[in-house]
């Protein structure tokens, strides 16, 4: 079963209550965390870090297209075989891992692993809900095994989705704090493996993350004037993947060029089709 896109949900925040969320970031978290380095991770070895500007597709609905003639192909980690991914690299092609690790999915083969406890409100898609990640005891052992297939499958890199859940109706009372704390666990846990991960997302704690991830995936920061706070990552020499679904591209391009972003328009279903920069 293919999925779709999921625009992240546009949480407007008074600029006090951002200030007073990021200030929580010290709040002692709700659940000790497991440790950082898992027994059975691979040896460390350089993960792959994509410069600015690098063109890519964004391909999570339908077989893949592997002649799309870019250096990254971001991908659906379950719905991808070992031999798909290999297709790519011979085609030249860096590989990233699409994992949601911030809501459950009823169509995934790992779903019965999630205990109800975890199990939040819907997040707006069908078979959907919302993770608990203050359970970090629970989660990370999950999200590991998941890892550990995206790196037995080849890839280069994760793409882990919806990691702003505090910023959300999750069920939960999600802090900023606990954000940051989750979004680091699965930072090790990708490079634990050799594999590099994007940011996706989560504007407001790019100034905390940014050491932690190696790239930055984005959704719709021209429609919303955000575009500007991904620079960060560009400055540091780190690649910003960029994509706009309503916009055109004349209302981005220029200004997507001029912040050294990796941009593109596409349909919300994330089939081949795509409008570079």
């Amino acid at each position: 079963m293919r999925i779709r896109a999921r625009p992240r949900a546009r949480i407007l925040l008074p600029a006090a209550l951002t200030a007073a969320l990021l200030a929580g970031c010290s709040t002692a978290p709700s659940d000790s965390p497991a440790p950082s380095h898992s027994p059975e991770a691979s040896p460390a070895k350089a993960v792959w870090r994509p410069r600015p500007g690098l063109a890519w597709q964004w391909q999570l609905d339908g077989e893949v297209e592997p002649t799309v003639d870019v250096p990254v192909y971001d991908i659906d980690g379950f719905e991808n075989s070992r031999a798909d991914v290999a297709a790519l690299h011979r085609a030249g092609r860096k590989v990233v891992c699409y994992v949601n690790v911030g809501a459950w999915e009823n169509f995934r083969p790992d779903k019965d692993d999630f205990p109800r406890s975890v199990l939040g409100r819907s997040n707006g898609w069908a078979g959907e809900r919302w993770l608990d990640i203050r359970k970090v005891s629970v989660l990370r052992p999950i999200m590991e095994r998941r890892f550990d297939m995206c790196r037995d499958k080849g890839f280069d890199a994760v793409e882990p989705d919806l990691v702003e859940g505090y910023a959300n109706e999750t069920g939960f009372r999600l802090t900023a704090a606990d954000q940051l704390r989750y979004n680091r666990v699965i930072a090790d846990i990708a490079h634990d493996r050799g594999l590099s991960v994007g940011l996706k997302n989560d504007l407001a704690q790019i100034p905390r993350l940014l050491a932690d991830f190696d790239f930055a995936v984005n959704e719709e920061c021209a429609q919303y004037d955000e575009c500007a706070r991904l620079t960060p990552f560009v400055k540091a020499g780190k690649a910003v993947f960029h994509v706009e679904y309503r916009e055109p591209t004349s209302a981005f391009c220029a200004e997507s060029r001029r912040l050294g972003l990796s941009s593109m328009r596409k349909k919300l279903d994330l089939g081949v089709w795509r409008e570079p920069c």
